[in-house]
């Protein structure tokens, strides 16, 4: 009896958490997520980061051209009770298939690949490599790819075979700026993230 009592709390608390996440006014230059446990608040990336998003993107929309996908930025992406913003990710081009029923955003079952370009500071770091991995992963999303430019200089990682029970992906490829990273799978396979996206080898 005990441990319904606990499950029906989690429940609970998670529903308290979505309806909250629903009736915020966010701050401008904020983002709001519900990655894992309590409503996350991280401010939007500087230049750099927006530089490195805004290259992203237009060299996927010349790749993705006539392929009935796109890019797309600062969406909702909502698995369950979960509410993520990735900086960049692939959607069909009619995405009104995979619109939430509320229309708070897209469902992440219908998101093949999400990217997160890491902002300064250890916390922004465990976010996406840590908390966004498992997250990700439960969702089902089938490629990650995490752009980081305090990895060591700079590096490329991409992440697939999303298990959702374990909460981690089965692959990791990490590759140093200066080289290019590959998408492997999915609408956008053969996608090139190079020096023209993150630029050179940071110092």
């Amino acid at each position: 009896m005990s441990v319904l009592v606990v499950e029906e709390t989690v429940v609970n608390l998670d529903q308290q958490l979505w309806q909250a996440w629903k009736s915020m006014d966010v701050p401008e230059g904020f983002r709001a997520e519900i990655i894992e446990g309590p409503i996350t608040l991280s401010p939007t990336g500087n230049i750099r980061h927006a530089r490195i998003n805004r290259r992203l993107l237009v060299a996927l929309v010349g790749h993705l051209e006539g392929s009935g996908w796109a890019p797309g930025a600062d969406c909702n992406v909502i698995d369950g009770l979960k509410v993520f913003i990735p900086d960049v990710y692939v959607t069909p081009e009619d995405d009104e298939e995979i619109e939430h029923p509320d229309a708070l955003g897209l469902l992440a079952s219908g998101i093949p690949l999400v990217v997160e370009t890491v902002s300064p500071g250890a916390e922004a770091r465990e976010r996406d490599h840590v908390r966004k991995h498992r997250a990700y992963a439960a969702a089902g999303i089938p490629v990650y790819v995490i752009i980081d430019d305090y990895d060591d200089g700079g590096a490329v990682t991409v992440l697939t075979g999303p298990d959702r029970a374990r909460g981690a992906y089965a692959s990791s490829t990490r590759t140093p700026y200066g080289k290019e990273a590959v998408i492997p799978e999915g609408p956008a396979k053969g996608f090139v993230i190079g020096p023209d996206i993150t630029g050179e080898p940071r110092g």
